[in-house]
């Protein structure tokens, strides 16, 4: 043990201070006394690592307390709002200080590498401050699971929405004469299997307002429903004489009732408020219907399906066709940002670091951003994402074909080079038949990738089922949305399936 401290001593470099000065200098700035000892990448990372999370804490201090007028009340009221939080951060950044002065004086006095305490004590802080800067809140998720849990089984399972039968109105309706008379309407006589609807009494007041504008309530119906949709929701609406037709509210809300299992119902109704014309003499007649609307027929594919179906055939064929243009404009430019092709003289090293600085800075801008652009371009629309997917999968396999290239083996270079082969025919004779193997792997990995942001760029207007997916979302209906997830996931596994079978064919 001690042969091999003895070692490590005689190869370390000297410090340029002594011990205790370096935990003094680490006490008055994080990471000095390391730097001082030549331990320079380690006391800048600890330096930079004190300073962030020094600069987060006074961040969030600041959001949390921006009012107050000194730093004290700021971190006063700041802690009195997150205490757990503020305390928590402040005794990290505390034991932080103090272990990067005696992690000076240990690299330093000990002349060897230093433990990994200090930086899993930095990477908690950091955590620590992610999770309240993310705003996780834990407790809130449980809480409120309860009321995600009917969208949620919705998306997990909308194949009730995804078929439909024809839709149909069915009414059924009594007579009622406002005010009463001498002769009132006869009671309508029931006729088996057919709607019936009585109300009793079928003549009455309606609804009327005094001087200060308050309700008068009118005369309560007994209204008797039969021969309807059993276990289906029932509206109540009234037709007045000029027929104008309008569903009745009751105490603010729209009356509505549910029948039973024999498709019946009886219900109290308080004859609503209307306005009388000037012109009408006498009693008159209006009306009260019960309405359902009853799927009837045969089955078929609802308008969600459909529009899903055909949405998902057009986003898989953005992908291909993404791909399809990505690959041919990408393999002559990966010849250009592959080092061993372009090295030979200052002219090519030129534009080998100009076209990797252009692939490198289309490739840093998401799709989403290149969708945008193309919306902005040609219009809304799968062309738009064809243009966003095709600019990015060309800086993408260019890249991914560029480094294929270089790691290509040279001995049939050499080999074609010695023949007297220009450039062109090397890269024809010796560079391509050792590429196609990768190349097919990327371009299949590609389509992959195209076709699952096809499903994204959508959401900005490009086209494909995230179009329509983000419209559903946005109307809260969740079964349509969720037929449109599903469809989504059958697809990526289906092409994920073949683009394993491809990759074992040629590869």
């Amino acid at each position: 043990m001690k042969d091999r401290q003895t070692i490590i001593r005689n190869n370390s470099r000297p410090s340029r201070i002594p011990a205790p000065l370096a935990g003094i200098a680490s006490l008055i700035v994080p990471g000095l006394g390391q730097v001082l000892g030549l331990s320079i990448q380690r006391g800048l990372l600890l330096f930079g690592s004190s300073a962030a999370i020094i600069a987060m804490l006074g961040w969030r201090v600041k959001l949390l307390a921006h009012l107050e007028p000194t730093a004290m009340a700021m971190l006063g009221k700041a802690f009195g709002r997150r205490p757990f939080f503020i305390g928590l951060i402040l005794a990290c950044a505390v034991l932080l200080w103090l272990w990067n002065a005696w992690d000076a004086y240990r690299q330093v006095s000990l002349k060897r590498p230093g433990g990994f305490g200090i930086f899993a004590l930095v990477l908690f802080s950091f955590f620590a401050l992610g999770w309240q800067i993310s705003e996780i809140d834990v407790y809130r998720m449980i809480r409120e699971f309860p009321d995600a849990t009917k969208p949620f089984s919705k998306v997990i399972w909308p194949w009730k929405a995804a078929v439909m039968r024809e839709p149909v109105l069915i009414i059924a309706e009594a007579e009622i004469q406002v005010p009463c008379s001498d002769n009132p309407p006869p009671v309508p006589e029931e006729a088996e299997g057919k709607p019936y609807l009585k109300a009793e009494p079928n003549c009455g007041e309606l609804s009327s307002r005094d001087e200060n504008n308050e309700l008068i309530p009118g005369t309560v119906t007994h209204l008797t429903g039969k021969n309807l949709q059993p276990n289906t929701e029932t509206e109540i609406w009234w037709v007045d004489p000029l027929f104008n037709k309008f569903q009745v509210r009751q105490e603010g809300q729209y009356v509505t009732v549910m029948t039973d299992e024999q498709g019946s119902f009886e219900f109290d109704l308080v004859m609503p408020y209307r306005m009388i014309p000037p012109t009408a003499v006498g009693p008159q007649s209006n009306q009260v219907q019960a309405r359902q609307v009853a799927e009837m027929g045969s089955l078929k594919a609802s308008e969600p399906l459909l529009l899903t179906i055909e949405r998902m055939l057009e986003t898989i064929f953005m992908g291909m066709m993404a791909t399809l243009f990505g690959i041919i404009f990408s393999i002559p430019i990966s010849f250009l940002a592959a080092r061993n092709i372009m090295a030979g003289s200052w002219v090519t090293m030129m534009i080998y670091y100009l076209t990797r600085t252009i692939l490198n800075i289309i490739r840093a801008i998401e799709p989403l951003i290149w969708a945008i652009i193309a919306v902005v371009w040609v219009g809304l629309g799968p062309f738009a994402g064809i243009i966003a997917l095709t600019i990015h999968s060309i800086a993408a396999l260019g890249k991914l074909y560029s480094e294929a290239i270089e790691a290509i083996d040279p001995g049939p270079i050499e080999a074609v080079h010695a023949t007297g082969a220009n450039r062109l025919q090397t890269i024809m004779f010796a560079v391509v038949p050792q590429m196609i193997a990768p190349f097919v792997s990327f371009s299949i990995y590609r389509w992959d990738i195209n076709v699952r942001m096809s499903t994204i760029i959508g959401l900005v207007g490009g086209g494909g089922i995230g179009f329509i997916l983000i419209q559903y979302i946005r109307l809260l209906d969740y079964r349509a949305a969720g037929i449109a997830v599903w469809f989504i996931a059958v697809t990526v596994a289906v092409l994920d399936y073949v683009s394993s079978e491809i990759r074992q064919r040629f590869i």
